[in-house]
């Protein structure tokens, strides 16, 4: 069966207009864009004429949603074709499905509209220059008075924060409840006195979108800014989006190694060495072969969280299995078509130097592997086992 069976009519049929859109309108542009590190304005204005910023938002906010399979295998063809353009989506998305499961009416009216044709890009604003993985110890506090909240702390690795309208953060509203988790918001929060986005992080790969630090000095949010309008809820509704955001980066992930599998294959078949072409040679067979087998485990894997997701279920263990198995799959794959290539591969006239580059970001993005391990093994233990 099909990837594509699992899709209905009308999803085929977006999956199958990314793809063309990749190929003529990415593909030709992104080494270029890459290496001067250049914000892709062009393509971020057809993705928002192609829907793609509305793939979470209900159509009675003028969105197109689709399934979680369509949503990875769309996310597949972005990366496949340049990742940071699938990464220039994926926080957006999570930021809509929050708004879309816990926001109240007047918040959805507010921005879901808007997000559906990308007139409001949004991203979501976890980690910040003390700590990382360690969410409830972040220190941006926002603090209540009597006209909204004063928010005062620094956020970094923000990806899109300096083009985004919208920044769910997450913040502490009361930094002295325990345990820590029950004192920490989402404020929705947009630019303006007192935000200031204040450098641009350099990065191996990941070129083009930016990835930024934010400092809130003094920032002044209204009262209706905290999502879903009640305090202290903030840490669990991350946990729930960031099920969305670790199916999406396994999606990246995905096209990343996809792309590189596809150019590694192709360079296979043209390069010749020892009179015959290098597939023929056992060591480079099985290279690839390995290559095809691990991006193939690696997409089931992912679909089925995407589906368990759409069943409505928790998908925190199947959602790290799919992000720690693809991002590790796309780190392996990529250095073997590096290999692959020979001098060629460390050559940046050649893709595959740029997949290399990338595909880190999956492995300590969105959660570390080591994190995903954690939260793997503790559910495990809660569930009794794998399910069957």
């Amino acid at each position: 069966m099909s990837t594509l069976d699992v899709l209905s009519e009308d999803e085929r049929f977006l999956v199958g207009t990314v793809h063309d859109f990749v190929e003529r309108e990415v593909r030709p542009v992104a080494r270029e864009l890459e290496h001067a590190d250049a914000y892709p304005a062009a393509l971020i204005e057809q993705m928002k004429r192609l829907g793609v910023f509305g793939l979470a938002v209900p159509e009675e906010h003028g969105g197109t949603p689709v399934s979680m399979p369509c949503y990875v295998l769309l996310t597949e063809e972005l990366a496949r074709g340049w990742m940071s353009l699938a990464g220039a989506m994926g926080g957006h998305t999570v930021v809509a499905k929050l708004l879309l499961s816990f926001g109240t009416g007047e918040q959805q009216a507010r921005y879901l509209p808007r997000m559906a044709t990308g007139e409001v890009r949004a991203t979501m604003a976890l980690t910040e220059p003390g700590g990382g993985s360690d969410l409830q110890a972040l220190r941006t506090v926002a603090r209540r008075d009597a006209d909204g909240y004063v928010v005062n702390g620094a956020k970094t690795w923000i990806t899109n924060s300096r083009r985004s309208q919208l920044i769910a953060l997450l913040c502490k509203t009361d930094p002295d409840a325990t345990p820590a988790h029950q004192g920490i918001s989402i404020l929705l929060v947009e630019h303006g006195p007192g935000l200031t986005v204040s450098r641009d992080l350099p990065t191996l790969g990941y070129k083009g979108v930016e990835s930024c630090e934010l400092s809130f000095d003094d920032y002044r949010a209204p009262a209706d800014a905290v999502l879903g309008g009640v305090e202290g809820k903030g840490f669990a509704q991350m946990m729930r989006g960031l099920e969305t955001g670790r199916i999406q980066v396994a999606a990246r992930a995905l096209g990343v190694g996809r792309a590189a599998l596809e150019d590694a294959l192709a360079h296979a078949q043209e390069r010749e060495s020892f009179g015959k072409p290098i597939w023929q040679h056992q060591a480079i067979g099985n290279y690839l072969a390995d290559m095809a087998t691990s991006l193939s485990a690696a997409r089931q894997l992912t679909l089925y969280a995407a589906r368990e997701a759409d069943a409505g279920r928790r998908v925190d263990m199947e959602a790290g299995m799919a992000k720690l198995f693809a991002s590790e799959t796309a780190l392996e794959i990529t250095l073997n078509a590096v290999r692959i290539h020979g001098g060629y591969g460390y050559s940046t006239e050649f893709d595959v130097e740029r997949y290399f580059r990338d595909a880190p970001l999956m492995v300590v993005g969105e959660g570390t592997n080591e994190i995903q391990r954690n939260v793997i093994a503790r559910q495990l233990v809660r569930r009794g086992g794998l399910d069957t």
